[in-house]
């Protein structure tokens, strides 16, 4: 079968609304884009609470973390989406409940949401850990010294340091999870990757379609990659990160 490399059919009315074929995929996009912001935020406050749960002296929180990490992160993804989209509702009736009286795309949002927050999540503690863990110990003495309780050392010493160590690994897990979204679409969320794959679908033009939604993912990276690089050069601590 002939490749039809033609990009006419992106203009054409979509079989499915009203909407030409790249405005659909466009809406897609807004989907893709929700998901990933909204999963960075619930990974970013798991991953600092877990990360810094990780560093505790006392051995039962330490080994819970640890449990949390290895869980969410050695599972792959997918598997994990379809535990929380097809298992989950089966043990918690009331989240199926919800589920069935839900919009879907609402639903489908929801446990991608979810899955992709946790997952990251465990990724992004061990950054944490791994900027406390870099921080001289001399700084948290002096914290000490100065009569901060531990609760405080944390707060206004150790994870504001730890948290600007961490921006360029933090950079790319935000990619990374842009990138991840494109797992939704195993549960029928309509983000960028299922909506460019039902165009091919319908019309057979799977080459328009999927230039399409990689052309919109490649805007996507690049806009994150350019917030996180604004937000590393305003969290440049001279002597730890060479500043630009």
């Amino acid at each position: 079968m002939a490749l039809n490399f033609s990009l006419d059919s992106l203009m054409e009315e979509s079989l499915l609304t009203d909407d030409p074929w790249w405005r659909y995929i466009l809406d897609g996009a807004g989907w893709t884009v929700g998901l990933a912001v909204s999963a960075f935020a619930l990974a970013l406050v798991l991953g600092i609470i877990v990360g810094t749960l990780r560093t505790s002296p006392i051995k039962i929180v330490r080994g819970l973390c640890e449990a949390w990490i290895e869980l969410f992160r050695n599972i792959p993804l997918i598997v994990q989406i379809f535990i929380w989209y097809f298992v989950v509702p089966e043990i918690i009736p009331w989240y199926k409940d919800w589920m069935i009286e839900a919009d879907p795309a609402v639903a489908q949002f929801v446990t991608a949401f979810i899955c992709m927050g946790f997952f990251t999540s465990s990724r992004i503690a061990e950054q944490v850990r791994s900027g406390i863990a870099s921080i001289p110990k001399g700084l948290p003495n002096a914290g000490k010294a100065l009569g901060f309780t531990t609760l405080q050392t944390y707060s206004y010493v150790i994870l504001p340091m730890a948290m600007r160590l961490i921006v360029p690994p933090l950079t790319s897990e935000a990619m990374n999870l842009v990138k991840n979204t494109a797992v939704a679409m195993t549960i029928g969320l309509p983000e960028l990757t299922m909506r460019a794959n039902e165009m091919g679908e319908n019309t057979f033009q799977f080459f328009a379609a999927y230039l399409w939604a990689t052309v919109l993912y490649i805007v996507i990276a690049l806009v994150v990659n350019r917030v996180m690089a604004a937000v590393e050069s305003r969290c440049v601590i001279p002597g730890f990160i060479a500043a630009k």
